[in-house]
């Protein structure tokens, strides 16, 4: 196909205008919908730095809440993802002394790795406990939220993914004063999920029921 009135085609396919037909994001004159033709940001190379990289590759992730694209550099021939989501308003978080921050999701996700280290814990899993926490705020509908309800929701996606990591977290963030608190946050977790693996929560050195040995 020839070029648009601009004298350019599509610099991929040759297709006249905006080119539909191509889905592919690279494409300079891909728009989204009918209207004039506008030229598109491209994507440059992390690694080379190259002006323009290629999608080879979409798919949906995050139950369809993110699209994931595989690029392509055509210059260096490196590969990476780049990830597409929504971006909606979340709450405020509120701290102690009633200061407010700006809801961080770098730092949740750091809370998560610092309470898995050395755990085996998938990143996938890590991403999904992620997820299920920022959703959970967006869901709320509410302009701020206390650091507290955080922490529960974190307590709750490592119950989940790993018990000694739940334990770590809780030893911080409930700021046991004793052995006997950190006693009966195990025993209570013990009740919670009575099929969890001894050897995860032998903390303490004793048995079970938490005697010392």
């Amino acid at each position: 196909m020839g070029p648009d009135a601009s004298g350019q085609a599509c610099k991929y396919h040759g297709h006249a205008k905006s080119c539909h037909a191509c889905n592919n994001s690279s494409c300079f004159f891909r728009v989204p919908g009918p209207g004039s033709p506008v030229p598109a940001l491209l994507m440059h190379c992390p690694f080379c730095q190259h002006e323009d990289t290629r999608v080879i590759d979409s798919r949906l992730a995050d139950d369809g809440a993110t699209v994931r694209r595989r690029r392509e550099c055509p210059a260096c021939g490196e590969r990476f993802n780049t990830f597409e989501t929504a971006e909606l308003k979340m709450p405020a978080i509120i701290k102690s002394g009633e200061r407010r921050q700006m809801f961080d999701e770098h730092k949740l996700r750091t809370s998560f790795e610092r309470a898995l280290q050395k755990r085996p814990v998938t990143g996938d899993a890590v991403d999904a406990a992620v997820h299920a926490v920022v959703s959970d705020l967006r869901k709320s509908g509410e302009r701020e939220v206390p650091s507290r309800q955080v922490g529960e929701l974190v307590m709750r996606e490592l119950k989940k993914l790993d018990q000694v990591a739940y334990v770590r977290f809780a030893s911080v963030y409930r700021r046991f004063e004793d052995v006997h608190a950190f006693r009966e946050e195990i025993e209570k977790l013990e009740r919670d999920l009575p099929a969890l693996d001894e050897k995860q929560l032998s903390l303490l050195g004793g048995d079970k029921q938490g005697k010392p040995s």
